[in-house]
């Protein structure tokens, strides 16, 4: 999603040209290059899908068919997590710990035909910003509590620094995840103010912002996290601009910080 703007093929080719080992992959482009087409290209490239986003918005009509399917469409592309954006309020509704009700009681109904696949479901917190429409799952401890229903090769969190930075509790609730081997995604994104009007395509360049990425990149590896380091930025400047240019940029971004 960090450059978007390239089509499937010119962002495999310049991964491998540039030495990254992993995409994390969005169902939009997958399936529009076909998912598995999608899977022989990257496979054939060397590189690891290291997760699928997105599933969840289990707070809307036909969850259940369209996170069935984005599962199948993980286990194709032979990457072991599905990050879930879990949805806001249901149209209508001002019923937030109902919201969080139905998407536990959503991910419960989920998680085994999740874990008889292999895939393991990630939840990913939003900034609380995003609680009315996108997800109601605000803070890392409230992923956790729904995850911990579930065993940990099923069910665990996404640990994103964009959503989670500003939450003095973020830190303990990534050592309670790291100890139950709960992380199953991690993200890196800046936070630049002032926001862009919508809010969700302000995701800052690494280095620029005001989040201190080495520090949560440090305490990732405290707590025994030793899996893929993703970088996902939406920002409509970053868009804008040449796709291989900006994948360059944040290589090196990336090995700075």
């Amino acid at each position: 999603m960090t450059v978007k703007q390239l089509p499937l093929p010119a962002l495999v080719e310049e991964c491998v040209r540039l030495g990254v080992t992993g995409v994390g992959l969005w169902r939009d482009p997958v399936k529009e290059y076909g998912t598995e087409a999608a899977a022989a290209l990257v496979r054939d490239a060397g590189l690891a899908v290291t997760t699928l986003c997105r599933g969840g918005f289990f707070t809307s009509d036909g969850w259940e068919a369209d996170n069935r399917a984005a599962i199948d469409e993980a286990v194709a592309l032979g990457t072991d997590t599905l990050v879930l954006v879990s949805g806001g309020l249901p149209a209508g509704s001002r019923d937030l710990p109902g919201a969080r009700a139905r998407i536990a009681d959503a991910i419960g109904t989920l998680a085994p035909y999740a874990g008889a696949r292999g895939v393991r479901l990630a939840i990913e917190p939003l900034h609380p910003m995003y609680a009315s429409d996108r997800c109601a799952i605000s803070t890392l401890d409230q992923a956790l509590d729904i995850a911990e229903r579930f065993p940990a090769e099923q069910v665990g969190v996404t640990v994103d620094t964009y959503h989670l930075w500003w939450d003095e509790r973020a830190p303990a609730a990534v050592e309670r995840a790291g100890a139950a081997g709960r992380i199953h995604s991690f993200q890196l994104a800046d936070w630049t103010t002032p926001l862009p009007e919508g809010v969700l395509d302000g995701r800052g360049q690494l280095g620029t912002g005001a989040i201190d990425l080495a520090w949560w990149a440090a305490l990732l590896e405290r707590v025994g996290y030793t899996g893929p380091v993703e970088v996902e930025l939406f920002n409509a400047g970053l868009w804008a601009r040449d796709g291989v240019e900006v994948l360059e940029e944040t290589v090196d971004a990336f090995l700075k910080v």
